[in-house]
């Protein structure tokens, strides 16, 4: 054991008792395992189940695409082909949009609107079963069979 007490760098510039580091050998000399990482860049996970969805930005309600000019929530009657609801819509953006070719700020964001550079915001979501007990009771009986 050294006989300082800190032994952080340049506290006292004495050669520590320690082996050097070692450098990472260059990427081509790695070891065969794990390939390097394709040119085309990462790859999107293989989700079980996956689907890509549109959900109401106010209130949630899973919506169809593809949206109506005149479509509006089914649960809480904010129209569908809105600002709010558009994939372009960031409100640290200039006129909350982040579409460069507008040409001028679209108020209200929750009402509908003609723009022509609408596309509906989607989300990707893991699909889950919904064959569950269809009560209590029977849910309670699963448990100890």
């Amino acid at each position: 054991m050294s006989d300082r007490k800190y032994r952080q760098r340049g506290y006292q510039d004495e050669p520590r008792d320690r082996e050097p580091r070692r450098e990472k050998p260059p990427p081509q000399a790695r070891a065969p395992g794990r390939p390097l990482q394709d040119a085309s860049g990462p790859r999107t996970p293989n989700l079980m189940g996956a689907h890509e969805v549109f959900r109401c930005a106010r209130c949630g309600n899973r919506l169809a695409l593809p949206v109506a000019l005149d479509a509006r929530c089914g649960r809480c009657g904010v129209d569908e082909h809105s600002c709010i609801n558009c994939a372009s819509f960031d409100t640290s953006a200039r006129w909350e949009c982040t579409e460069k070719s507008l040409t001028a700020r679209i108020a209200p964001k929750d009402e509908r609107n003609g723009c022509t550079l609408f596309a509906a915001r989607t989300t990707v979501e893991r699909q889950t079963g919904t064959a569950g007990p269809t009560s209590a009771r029977k849910a309670f009986d699963d448990l100890f069979k």
